[in-house]
């Protein structure tokens, strides 16, 4: 007998990915994905960018890590942290505003990618790491570690959805 498997229900898939899901399919959900993703539940752009500039907790560093499964080391590349870095953030318990910057933009691209895989996030991440032709060949990936490559990926995941292969 074979299972239905229904948006943000995917094996394993993170709790804030289920329920965005659910709320999302209720016609409920307030909170963008890529805020949830990210551990907050703010709905107001303004509180958001607020929060960036106060820089985010570690603790939305690491949410969204648990939520995407992204390699902590790849994750620290894309939000352009060194390790060392990143371990004296954690310490300090705080990202600086401009690395939380980069770390919601990375989310909210990721989050893209996770909508147009209908809450998948197995296969968000397996097309998040395969080269694209529409890249040029790099894997989205590597084209989010910058605002221009982030934009690209975001555009090609747009067309995606509106059915134009490229």
């Amino acid at each position: 007998m074979e299972l239905e498997v229904t948006k943000g229900e995917a094996a394993g898939a993170a709790p804030e990915i289920v329920a965005y899901w659910a709320a999302d399919k209720a016609g409920r959900a307030k909170t963008p994905l890529y805020v949830l993703l990210l551990g907050f539940r703010l709905s107001n752009t303004v509180k958001i960018i607020k929060r960036v500039e106060e820089g985010f907790s570690f603790h939305a560093l690491e949410r969204f890590q648990k939520n995407t499964q992204i390699p902590t080391s790849d994750l620290a590349e894309l939000v352009d942290i060194k390790i060392r870095t990143l371990r004296r953030r954690k310490e300090e318990g705080r990202l600086e505003p401009d690395e939380s910057d980069r770390l919601l933009r990375v989310s909210r691209v990721f989050a893209m990618s996770l909508e147009l895989f209908e809450g998948d996030a197995a296969a968000a991440r397996r097309w998040f790491y395969t080269p694209a032709k529409a890249l040029g060949g790099e894997k989205p990936i590597t084209f989010a570690r910058t605002e221009l490559g982030t934009r690209e990926v975001e555009a090609l995941i747009d067309r995606l959805e509106q059915g134009v292969l490229t």
